[in-house]
Parts: structure tokens; sequence; C-alpha cells
């Protein structure tokens, strides 16, 4: 009978399993989720409608949990979930448009209970009729915060025209809706709060 020997030191370990455990980062994945999640929700809402918004929030925290442990120490999570999330919005429009539109049933509407920013639809409505670049450049920079060098690479334009883009759009809605429905600063800025956006 012959015996196999089981004992083996870490440093024998070779291929691409180790390569994958030397790269984890120290926080957890769920963690990132928690603290970014409601934000990469936010941000697909505004630029998807409905049902859509929810399949690109899942497929960016599946593609993000893939990508986690070859990610270099020190990325803004926030940032690189948000451009994620940017890249699975386009594939979402992609997909919508060749998807054949039902007639004979009705549509299911989803629950709004817990889900960040379901507080204003006529917000969200204002926010959807706005020209694709502003209303991606409003929500990553209002929304999720990013400044305005990153949603420019995410746009593919320069830092000057993703400002215009956001500035212009942020008009429009201050336009659409009265003074006390939008919150300033005291720099005049719009402020996006959980409840309103």
């Amino acid at each position: 009978m012959n015996v196999i020997n089981t004992t083996f030191a870490v440093s024998d370990l070779t291929g691409p399993a180790v390569v994958r455990l030397r790269g984890v980062m120290g926080k957890p994945f769920e963690k990132i989720v928690a603290e970014c999640g409601p934000v990469v929700l936010r941000v697909c809402r505004a630029v998807l409608p409905g049902a859509d918004a929810e399949d690109a929030w899942s497929e960016t925290f599946l593609a993000a949990l893939r990508a986690y442990p070859d990610l270099p120490a020190g990325t803004n999570m926030q940032a690189w979930l948000v451009t994620v999330a940017h890249r699975k919005a386009i594939d979402q429009h992609r997909a919508r448009a060749r998807r054949p539109v039902p007639t004979d049933e009705l549509p299911e509407q989803a629950s709004q209970v817990g889900v960040p920013g379901s507080g204003r639809p006529e917000l969200w409505e204002a926010l959807g009729s706005l020209p694709t670049k502003q209303r991606f450049a409003v929500a990553y920079h209002y929304l999720a915060g990013l400044p305005y060098a990153d949603i420019a690479d995410m746009l593919g334009n320069n830092e000057s025209a993703a400002r215009r883009a956001a500035a212009d759009g942020i008009a429009t809605l201050r336009h659409t809706f009265s003074a006390g429905s939008t919150n300033t600063d005291t720099t005049g800025n719009v402020t996006a709060s959980e409840g309103s956006l």
C-alpha cells in the first residue's frame, strides 16, 4: 500500500490560486459592497431606467468581485466601482436596444422599499430626460462625488467638457424645479441628499 505524503509548506504552493491570494486586499469584499453599494445603485438608477439599473448594479459587483483580488493597494474603491458601473450601464443600453418590447403584458413594478433615492420620481424623470453626457456627468459628480478629471476619462472627453456637461445638466434641473426643491450649499452648488437623488 502506497502512502501519499500530504504535508507541505505554504512556500511550496504555486499556481494562479496562490497568486490571487497574495494580491488580496485586507478589507473584505462584503464591506466594500456595504460602503459603496448605495452610491453605485444611485448612479445606476440615474443613468438607467428601472430594472436595468438593478441589473447593472448586480453585474457591477459580480465583475468587481472577480477583479477585486488583483487591484493594486490604494485603489479608490468608489471611483473604481462607478467606472465599472459606467461600463455595465453602457452594456445595458446596448442590450436594451436589441431587446424586444412585449406589448401583451403589463410591466412589472419594482418595489421602492429600501431603494436609495426612490423618494422623488419627478426628479428621476427629469434626470433621465437629460442628454446622455449631462446625465452621466451629473450622476457621477453629484451622486458619486467623482472629480471632473475622472468623469472626463469615463465619458471620453476633457475635464472642462465634463464640468460643462454637469453644469448644463444642473442648470436644466434647476430650471425644471422650483428653488425650494433642490438644496444649495454656501457656494451655490447643488447638493444631493439621500432623499433627493
